[in-house]
């Protein structure tokens, strides 16, 4: 089995999050009741002089409103940061990356339009290297299929086909429709496809403050070489601890903890280190 790009002794990384509606930072449960939370390039200042190590800035509504990022809003939080910026939501084409690297972000995120065209996700490594690609996957676990093994094969047949990467599907548009792709398949697709990193959102956990499902983003940082960044149900540094470990993330997103003031990054990255986790110190 592979193992995920970062090693155990490499620094973790804590990505703050912007879920951008019509200009404005939002946050909601399991990609709805949305609330207000501020001016994006405010808070990525903010969070950038907190101390998180990136900044990923996600236009939510762009693909099912069949629009472009919003440009203006990518520029006015870039021209503020300091650390790596990711952009994502309504990127269609590389012609669309390209806008986006010029508006002054270092990677762009890519999920609906990925799945649509998976040639994609090359064009734009070719283009402008793997290491700015990210596909982000949208993840809602489905009910388990059971088979009764006969011999080893089956066995090992069994053991994949109940993976909870193997059951748990991805979906589209800002979480509103199923893609009919299951999890772990489309990661390894993705990074044969030439993605640099892996965004794994529990559809499950968004918003929940319950942790994030380690037992799901554990099935895909085994299944690929390169990182993947675990996102949905941050509410304690006791819940990125175990992400860390259990989980085998090489990141860890948070949106909502950090907007509202539940926890700084500074102290949870005093926690984090305190545990034997390895952080970019100082802030």
């Amino acid at each position: 089995m592979k193992t995920s790009a970062t090693s155990e002794t490499l620094t973790k990384r804590i990505i703050a999050c912007l879920d951008v509606d019509a200009g404005r930072v939002v946050k909601g449960v399991q990609f709805a009741q949305l609330r207000d939370a501020g001016d994006p390039a405010e808070l990525a200042r903010l969070h950038a002089g907190a101390g998180a190590d990136e900044i990923v800035m996600l236009d939510i509504t762009a693909t099912a409103e069949g629009r472009g990022t919003l440009i203006g809003t990518v520029r006015r939080a870039a021209g503020r940061l300091f650390i790596p910026f990711t952009v994502g939501g309504g990127i269609r084409t590389l012609a669309d990356a390209a806008g986006i690297f010029d508006a002054g972000a270092d990677k762009i995120s890519i999920n609906s339009a990925a799945i649509a065209s998976p040639g994609l996700i090359g064009e734009i490594a070719s283009r402008f290297g793997s290491q700015a690609v990210i596909v982000a996957i949208d993840a809602r676990r489905t009910t388990a299929k059971h088979f009764t093994a006969k011999d080893a094969t089956d066995a090992k047949e069994e053991q994949e086909e109940n993976n909870i990467g193997s059951i748990a599907e991805v979906w589209v548009n800002g979480g509103r429709k199923p893609a009919g792709i299951k999890v772990l398949d489309w990661a390894r697709e993705a990074e044969s496809r030439g993605a640099g990193e892996i965004l794994l959102t529990s559809m499950d956990r968004d918003g929940t403050k319950q942790g994030f499902d380690c037992e799901l983003t554990a099935c895909i940082a085994g299944a690929v070489s390169i990182p993947v960044i675990a996102s949905g149900g941050a509410g304690s540094a006791e819940h990125f601890i175990d992400v860390f470990t259990t989980g085998r993330a090489d990141a860890a997103l948070a949106a909502s903890i950090f907007h509202f003031g539940t926890h700084a990054v500074a102290d949870l990255k005093q926690s984090l280190l305190a545990a034997g986790v390895p952080m970019r110190w100082p802030c």
